[in-house]
């Protein structure tokens, strides 16, 4: 069996994730954070639509959080991993995913100071290093980034 299935980037250009599938392995291609309304935004906080245990690895195109964003709630359902990308990719994540954790942060406290959300709390989707220690999904010092050359 193989097969190619679209669990994002598709009908809009956020969220980007394509699983693919075969007999001996699979493999989750981008794992991006939905970005836009809050019907796009509302994805994020849906369970994985597969055994993340069952991923062998994740393979990262680039480092825009379109196509990272969600490692770290993917992290916190179990996937344990390796995460593969580019030198330039793992050097860009180790500001782009802690920056996009305190923006979450900033924003739940922003919703709960005013109430406009309908979460009682608000609470971030992933925290930088709060009590939920979500945030890296490369553990500390993004150990589990694993970096590659094609051309080498």
């Amino acid at each position: 069996m193989r097969r190619l299935t679209f669990l994002g980037a598709s009908g809009t250009v956020t969220g980007s994730r394509f699983l693919l599938e075969s007999d001996q392995s699979t493999i989750l291609v981008d794992c991006g954070l939905f970005q836009g309304g809050s019907a796009l935004r509302a994805k994020n906080r849906e369970p994985f639509p597969v055994d993340v245990q069952k991923i062998r690895a994740v393979l990262l195109t680039h480092a825009h959080i379109d196509h990272t964003g969600y490692l770290p709630r993917l992290v916190r359902q179990g996937y344990a991993a390796p995460v593969y990308c580019s030198a330039p990719t793992q050097a860009l994540l180790r500001y782009l995913l802690p920056d996009a954790g305190r923006l979450q942060e900033e924003q739940a406290e922003y919703a709960n100071r005013t109430g406009y959300s309908r979460h009682k709390p608000a609470e971030p989707l992933f925290t930088l290093c709060g009590k939920q220690a979500t945030m890296n999904p490369c553990g500390g010092n993004c150990s589990r980034l694993q970096s590659f050359s094609m051309w080498q």
